[in-house]
């Protein structure tokens, strides 16, 4: 099995931690993850590409093992989760890379694409949404009630997500055997959600979660321009972003490979296996070559 290693790099003044595996000359794809988690939703998946694939997961500032400035020192926005993310991978040599998104990495993602649309050779989307369609009302409501309007009612209710309780609920929301999922997973990201300072964190970024539909239709031209593979492999039973945000896929990308598969949010932690086979078989068919004259693998 490969090695993973465990690393942390100074970017913008910040300390960002970030796992890697896999040779330094392999075709690149880069893991982004979603709320409330971190690269640690991918310590299965890493080992499973990195025999074929230099694989990169970053935890954005303020989640997992990244520095945290308070909300005080640093303006928590997507475009800044996206400036460090394309700063990091700049850092570590990067110009072309695959990307696998899930929940908040599809607009961090969605934003390193659509500023270097010749870098991405095959985007992987796993529950993570770039369509209006999908949004499942019982959870976004409280979230646009929200944006809508800060009040100490509003705020109550949001800040439900940053429990101990919902956050198990993520994970295990659709999920047919909930003995498959590890409470390893909500614990370890109810602690660091619980940091003091976090929840101004995840507030901010709830609020700004308005900017991210705005880009969708610039998005959906880079799909059809670019003609980028699309691998969307989905958890249907998501109580956050239905099935319905997978099949959108197929209105703009070119040949898109779609897989609604049994499980919820977090589909890793259920069905894994399944997942990593299907993105080394998309992998192997659809990434992008190497532009003419390159004298070393894509990276």
């Amino acid at each position: 099995m490969p090695n993973v290693h465990h690393r942390y790099a100074r970017i913008m003044g910040h300390k960002l931690f970030y796992r890697e595996s896999g040779a330094a000359a392999a075709p690149v794809i880069v893991l982004l993850h979603g709320f409330p988690t971190s690269s640690f939703m991918f310590r299965h998946l890493i080992p499973a590409l990195a025999d074929r694939y230099r694989v990169i997961a970053p935890d954005y500032l303020g989640f997992g093992l990244s520095d945290a400035p308070p909300v005080a020192e640093f303006t928590y926005t997507f475009d800044a989760l996206a400036d460090l993310t394309a700063e990091l991978l700049a850092d570590l040599g990067v110009t072309r890379c695959a990307l696998y998104v899930q929940d908040y990495g599809a607009p961090v993602g969605w934003r390193l694409a659509l500023r270097d649309p010749e870098a991405i050779t095959a985007i992987v989307t796993q529950n993570g949404n770039g369509y209006d369609a999908g949004f499942v009302d019982s959870f976004w409501k409280t979230v646009w009630a929200y944006q809508s309007e800060q009040t100490p009612h509003t705020e109550a209710a949001v800040r439900q997500a940053f429990t101990l309780d919902v956050t198990r609920w993520q994970y295990l929301a659709g999920v047919p055997d909930e003995t498959l999922v590890s409470p390893d997973t909500w614990y370890h990201d109810y602690a660091l959600l619980s940091r003091p300072g976090n929840d101004a964190i995840q507030l901010a970024l709830f609020r700004d979660y308005t900017s991210n539909p705005p880009l969708y239709p610039r998005l959906h031209e880079y799909l059809r321009t670019s003609r980028v593979p699309v691998l969307a492999v989905w958890g249907r039973g998501d109580e956050i972003f239905a099935p319905e945000g997978a099949e959108a896929f197929a209105v703009d990308a070119v040949d898109p490979e779609i897989h609604l598969l049994d499980g919820g949010h977090f589909l890793l932690e259920s069905a894994g296996d399944e997942v990593a086979t299907l993105i080394r078989d998309f992998l192997a068919r659809r990434l992008r070559p190497a532009p003419a004259g390159m004298t070393r693998p894509e990276t």
